[in-house]
């Protein structure tokens, strides 16, 4: 199932947290939040600010494993670490390098979005 839910355009992607009523609220409040990373990642490749994009993929690398979202997780840090890993001085190469993976994960969010 997880493979289903990390392929482009395969369907929503529901939080493995969906059925706790105690998560219900967090879940939304973290799902309403998704359209603003979204621009906000978009923003930052789309300027080629490798350090913005860096960050923002760092924090919802974090923020969707408590929330119950690891394939946006598993997403965002494949980007993170491409980027960490390039460095700051390679920066606008990291970005062309790493244009599929921002392209997926903008996917995903949209998906976990509307589910």
């Amino acid at each position: 199932m997880a493979d289903q839910s990390s392929r482009p355009g395969s369907g929503p992607i529901h939080s493995e947290f969906a059925g706790d009523p105690e998560m219900k609220e967090l879940i939304e409040l973290f799902l309403s939040e998704l359209p603003q990373r979204i621009e906000s990642i978009n923003a930052a490749f789309r300027d080629g600010d490798a350090a913005t994009l860096t960050r923002l993929t760092h924090q919802l690398r974090g923020a969707s494993a408590g929330y119950g979202f690891p394939t946006l997780g598993s997403a965002a840090g494949e980007i993170e670490d491409r980027l960490r890993t390039l460095g700051k001085a390679a920066a606008p190469l990291a970005l062309a390098k790493v244009s599929a993976e921002v392209n997926t994960l903008i996917d995903l969010c949209r998906r976990a979005s509307a589910a």
